[in-house]
């Protein structure tokens, strides 16, 4: 393929999925930085990162930097020589460590920038009720998700599709792209295009995700509610207070919106027969899959057949 000496850096599945494709399709990978080990889980067990794993299966050189800026870790990570970084859900970079090789460092984002730059491109466009998606690769620079963009594969996003399948989907799509874009940086063929020359006149963002930001808010439509909740499912999940008759949080994972728009108040709560409804500012939502708080998740029929009481929004 190249000898051009290739580090990767990169921490979860999405990114893992993307280094056994290009150890796949022949490129010179020297070398792999991720997070360091930590313990996860209930029983506090030590976890490596997917990427991690990844590395160890094919042999490669790892570094696990507590810290980028660490002269350690600098002095480590230049004595691999590397002609190019791939970087894929990772940390951000100092520039120091992104400046290092001669031909850059690449990244992958998982949406069509300019949209949608920041921490959960993929969460945001389902919440935000976008049709059509993609993914972007692109030179890191100084700004974050702001470099000049090298390709794009866009995709329609189905009307229930949700973040977890739309960032299974995205993963795919996306190591295929980066095999496409080394290529092409490699043999001198491709041209990055800054991001100016792009239409910023509507720009949407794709802040960091916190708890708080994935409380429902039910006197939205049917639409935008459900668009909500398929954007953080599974992760890190839309959540609502229901009572029956005490108070539990309830994480809902998938929805649909109804057919038929029912005369009922504003966030009722009503069954027929084994099925959940919540009317919400227009139209109603049928609830299909939830976990009460302590409880395992359930299809919505499960949760419906153990109600000891009649159930109510706050």
């Amino acid at each position: 393929m190249t000898d051009k000496r290739i580090v990767f850096m990169g921490t979860p599945d999405f990114a893992a999925h993307c280094l056994s494709i290009l150890i796949e399709s022949g490129f010179n990978l020297v070398g792999v930085v991720t997070v360091a080990d930590k313990p996860a889980g209930r029983g506090q067990q030590i976890q490596e990162s997917a990427v991690k794993k990844v590395a160890l299966h094919h042999g490669l050189p790892i570094l696990q930097p507590e810290k980028l800026k660490s002269q350690d870790f600098l002095e480590n990570l230049r004595d691999w020589q590397a002609d190019l970084f791939v970087v894929i859900a990772f940390r951000m970079l100092p520039e120091v460590v992104w400046k290092m090789p001669p031909l850059g460092s690449i990244n992958l984002h998982g949406s069509l920038l300019p949209q949608f730059r920041g921490a959960a491109p993929i969460n945001h466009a389902l919440m935000s009720g976008e049709k059509e998606t993609g993914v972007t690769t692109f030179f890191i620079e100084q700004e974050i998700d702001k470099g000049n963009i090298l390709l794009q594969e866009q995709t329609a996003i189905g009307k229930n599709e949700t973040a977890g399948e739309l960032h299974d989907r995205l993963m795919k799509i996306g190591a295929k792209l980066m095999v496409k874009t080394l290529s092409g940086v490699l043999s001198g063929k491709l041209q990055a295009i800054p991001q100016n020359k792009f239409d910023l006149s509507e720009i949407k963002h794709a802040p960091k995700i916190f708890k708080a930001d994935c409380e429902i808010n039910w006197q939205h439509s049917a639409h935008e509610v459900h668009d909500f909740i398929r954007g953080l499912s599974p992760y890190p999940a839309a959540w609502t207070t229901l009572f029956f008759p005490e108070s539990k949080t309830v994480k809902i994972f998938r929805t649909q919106v109804t057919a038929e728009n029912r005369n009922l108040n504003s966030l009722e709560v009503y069954i027929d027969k084994d099925k959940l409804f919540v009317q919400c500012g227009e139209r109603s939502l049928e609830i299909l899959e939830l976990q009460v708080e302590g409880k395992k998740r359930v299809q919505t029929s499960e949760f419906v057949r153990g109600l000891r009481a009649p159930i109510t929004l706050k």
